[in-house]
């Protein structure tokens, strides 16, 4: 099921798209880094701000990628994938008012649940062989990041 192997750039550009995420968890570790952050950059870019922001971005952009994925299939399963395909951006769109931890609850939820969506459009052949495993190590890595703003 997970045998092929990701590309190497797709890999490292994922795992770069990680570091918002972690960039947000150390500012909220180390008072230091974040007042230089705000100092440099401003106070966006510190704490859960960047984090949830960034995460409603990134689940956002999977639903461009998903559409993509649509534009491969047929009939009844493209119109299928292209209706699935909105509901990350919705999600975020919708779900992530009312604060950071809930924010950061409902990104989690959209995280997991966008890692359905990736596995159904997997399933059909319409994602790449490696899609899942590339999936699992980022959705598992930006669970990680927010987990400690929800909880």
């Amino acid at each position: 099921m997970f045998d092929a192997r990701i590309p190497t750039s797709a890999l490292l550009l994922g795992l770069a798209g990680l570091l918002p995420f972690v960039w947000g968890i150390l500012t909220i570790r180390f008072d230091p880094l974040a007042a230089r952050t705000v100092e440099w950059i401003g106070p966006r870019f510190i704490g859960p701000y960047v984090g949830l922001f960034y995460g409603s971005v990134i689940l956002s952009f999977m639903s461009g990628v998903l559409w993509g994925f649509a534009t491969r299939a047929k009939g009844q399963v493209a119109a299928t994938g292209y209706g699935l395909s909105v509901l990350p951006a919705l999600w975020a769109f919708f779900m992530t008012g009312g604060g950071p931890t809930s924010a950061a609850v409902a990104l989690i939820a959209g995280f997991v649940g966008l890692l359905g969506l990736d596995w159904l459009f997997w399933q059909q052949g319409l994602a790449p062989k490696w899609w899942m495993k590339l999936r699992f190590i980022l959705t598992a890595g930006v669970v990680a990041s927010l987990w400690p703003i929800a909880f």
